[in-house]
């Protein structure tokens, strides 16, 4: 996928253009950014939006998350197990202290 973030309100209304025109090369909108489908008119409708644009119009290719691969067992049991908490009110780096789930610290230290 194309995403698509557009930082001046010209460059919005053109983006907002776009997508109105070229529906199906849409995956979904975000007011200020949109995907665009990995095609070559995706790429064009990108490409075509940096060249008015210039530097208000930010291009980059994603591929969707995938929770299974590359994501640490752990980090995925201490998700369910934080959103399974008897009290929502608490923290998620209060709830894991005691526990065997990794710490906030810990994980924004680790790349995926």
């Amino acid at each position: 996928m194309l995403l698509v973030v557009t930082y001046s309100t010209a460059a919005r209304q053109t983006l907002r253009n776009i997508c109105r025109a070229h529906d199906a090369v849409v995956i979904r909108r975000f007011g200020r950014a949109a995907l665009f489908d990995a095609t070559e008119l995706g790429a064009f409708l990108a490409l075509r939006l940096l060249e008015k644009h210039g530097q208000d119009v930010q291009l980059a290719e994603t591929v969707p998350f995938n929770e299974f691969d590359g994501v640490p067992d752990r980090v995925r049991e201490a998700a369910s197990a934080y959103e399974a908490r008897p009290n929502a009110s608490t923290p998620y780096a209060k709830f894991a202290v005691g526990t065997t789930h990794p710490t906030p610290e810990e994980m924004a230290t680790r790349e995926l």
